[in-house]
């Protein structure tokens, strides 16, 4: 998310600065898109409109998303792209597990 959350600053620098918080809370929000941050969004969204929740400021909602998703580290983004790596249409984890009951299966000794 701080990768996320620092091109969204750079841009409310760039183009919208000194729009009202409403706009600028607005824009980030339209591009908060997929999967659980999608949900977590339309839940937000419910939250504001229902008045059970007021952000004021970009920066209340920066500390939202950061509470919720957490600060990911450069190794937990290359965790993950290793995880989404596809052999042969398998994962990476369902071709390094195979991989495994290969080895262990064969007589193989280093």
């Amino acid at each position: 998310m701080s990768i996320f959350i620092n091109e969204a600053h750079l841009y409310l620098r760039m183009k919208i600065n000194g729009e009202a918080a409403t706009t600028q809370i607005t824009w980030v929000l339209s591009y908060v898109q997929g999967g659980v941050t999608e949900a977590w969004k339309d839940n937000l969204l419910d939250e504001l409109a229902k008045k059970e929740l007021e952000i004021k400021t970009v920066e209340t909602l920066f500390k939202k998303i950061r509470d919720e998703f957490g600060e990911i580290t450069k190794e937990d983004r290359k965790v993950e792209q290793l995880r989404m790596i596809e052999q042969g249409g398998r994962t990476y984890d369902e071709y390094v597990q195979e991989f495994k009951k290969i080895a262990r299966e064969s007589s193989y000794k280093r």
